[in-house]
């Protein structure tokens, strides 16, 4: 158990790298936290290092000895990659005050056809779906339902063998299976169209928190073209502790008798897409999200206690700052983008006047003269709040306008389509 001291203090580790590892510790820094953040990849440090002091990876291969030495009262960790190292086991023995649900829990996202069988149990709306070893399972599989299928990894981690290709065709899914890395096997979920949209819980105490109904721009450029590039272009999120659009209620509330079953404690995401008048899961994911958790920690009044508690599996006091209803990020991404296999050079990114919201860094460095130099594929993340919808927007895009690298982009129809939730 953590020590005393641990519980009574404001010390915060968080574990990820760029954009949304820089946000959450500005954020958490600004509400009174002692920040600090272990960097889980070689990449993405520019970001994190400005705002506090950083462990890389690359010189501390596992954390444990330095949490064990400094432990901390919350640590939030930005995607599932501490649940797949050697070190995983000890770090869960300290047991430290943790936003991220652990053991069963965990498997709400990490194995797709698990949450398949709880949406099954609980008689939840599921696509659907399948889990199969081989191309040729999954080629006879498709010949025989006549149907598209989404092409997902079973097992969700960052290094995932199949990158979700969404067909929406047959032929696009019998064309595309002889392209998949099976060793991990397949999962085909049924493909039901674009009307897609998310909500983020925390769930604590047995109790279900809803936080925002959110949106992701997952297709690389306008109007929803492209390819679904390894993480959105944008997204929007309206701040939703009442549910308005029923995600909540139709999706999450059925799974809190588990939930309570297993002392499941943490966020919990649900990506549903509305069919013949109802909502299905798509999918769960157990963090805060790398485009709306920002937002969410910047829209409450108080984020470091709402996370300390959740961690602890406390009941929590939701306090909503005034006039930040509505939240935009945009992504400003790098030469060659979605398609990471092209790479350009050390191009300047440069800053043209003040900026009318928060801006976060992924892939850059600093150069020798002092500047901002991009080093990979995504340079950086604007997020704006505002009390409306459009005024988020244009904040958004009245920052990100002032950036400029050679080769970069960014999607200029955030908002225009998808929203509000439901809608083609």
């Amino acid at each position: 158990m953590f020590s005393m001291d641990a519980s009574k203090s404001n010390r915060v580790v968080v574990l990820g790298i760029g954009a949304f590892t820089q946000a959450m510790l500005r954020i958490l820094a600004e509400e009174g936290g002692d920040v600090s953040a272990y960097l889980t990849r070689a990449y993405g440090h520019y970001g994190p290092r400005s705002e506090a002091r950083c462990i890389s990876v690359l010189d501390r291969p596992n954390p444990c000895d330095w949490l064990r030495k400094e432990p901390p009262s919350l640590i939030v960790p930005m995607s599932l990659e501490w649940a797949l190292q050697s070190w995983t086991q000890e770090f869960l023995q300290l047991n430290l005050p943790f936003l991220c649900p652990t053991g069963e829990g965990l498997r709400l996202e990490r194995e797709r056809d698990f949450a398949r069988s709880l949406c099954d149990r609980f008689k939840i709306p599921f696509p659907r779906a399948h889990f199969v070893k081989t191309r040729a399972e999954a080629d006879t599989l498709v010949r025989s339902e006549r149907r598209p299928f989404v092409l997902k990894n079973p097992l969700c981690s960052p290094t995932s063998p199949i990158h979700t290709m969404v067909c929406e065709t047959l032929e696009d899914t019998l064309a595309w299976l002889p392209r998949l890395d099976d060793s991990e096997g397949i999962f085909l979920q049924e493909y039901l169209g674009r009307r897609e949209a998310g909500h983020i819980a925390l769930v604590s105490n047995g109790e279900i928190y809803p936080l925002v109904t959110n949106q992701e721009y997952k297709r690389a450029f306008d109007g929803n073209m492209g390819i679904v590039a390894g993480a959105p272009l944008g997204g929007l999120i309206e701040q939703d502790p009442n549910d308005k659009y029923g995600l909540a209620d139709q999706l999450l509330a059925p799974l809190l008798p588990w939930f309570r079953e297993t002392n499941f404690h943490g966020p919990v995401q649900v990506t549903g897409i509305q069919y013949n008048g109802r909502w299905h899961v798509l999918e769960y994911n157990v963090r805060l999200g790398v485009t709306s958790g920002p937002m969410i920690a910047r829209m409450l009044k108080n984020p470091l206690e709402t996370f300390r508690n959740c961690a602890r599996n406390e009941s929590l006091n939701l306090q909503w700052r005034p006039g930040l209803t509505f939240g935009c990020n945009l992504t400003l991404a790098g030469y060659g983008y979605p398609f990471i296999q092209l790479t350009g050079p050390r191009v300047p990114i440069t800053v043209d006047g003040a900026l009318a919201c928060d801006i976060w860094w992924q892939e850059v460095e600093s150069s020798p003269d002092g500047l901002i130099e991009a080093t990979g594929h995504r340079l950086c993340d604007v997020a704006a709040l505002a009390p409306t919808l459009p005024e988020a927007i244009e904040r958004a895009y009245t920052t990100i306008r002032k950036i400029r690298s050679l080769g970069s982009y960014f999607r200029t129809d955030v908002g225009k389509s998808l929203w509000p939730p439901g809608h083609a």
